[in-house]
């Protein structure tokens, strides 16, 4: 027995296979195969479409940018209350204001 010799990679059956042969002529009509072309890209778009949805533009505008930056704010000043009492003499803080007592209503009436 020869320990240098190498086996056979070819067997008797690998050695006699022969591969399949097709039957050499058009199995399917070429409008039949268009047609399976279609209807396979029109499902995988639908397919597609439903699995993978466009998503919405995200706004990244913060709170304070939509609420104190939105087009048309004119700032205006703040009208002088009638409620505040001027100090006029430097000993007494308030005077006394029959404004303070009189109900918001008949005070909108006078004016």
């Amino acid at each position: 027995m020869d320990l240098e010799s190498k086996m056979e990679d070819i067997s008797t059956l690998k050695s006699s296979y022969t591969p399949p042969v097709g039957p050499g002529v058009r199995e399917r009509g070429i409008r039949g195969e268009l047609l399976a072309k279609m209807f396979t890209q029109r499902i995988s778009e639908k397919v597609h479409a439903e699995l993978n949805p466009v998503t919405p533009t995200t706004d990244f505008s913060s709170t304070t940018h939509r609420d104190f930056n939105s087009g048309g704010f004119v700032p205006l000043p703040p009208k002088p209350s009638k409620r505040m009492t001027a100090v006029q003499t430097v000993d007494s803080p308030f005077k006394r204001s029959a404004v303070f007592s009189t109900p918001i209503t008949q005070q909108l009436n006078d004016q």
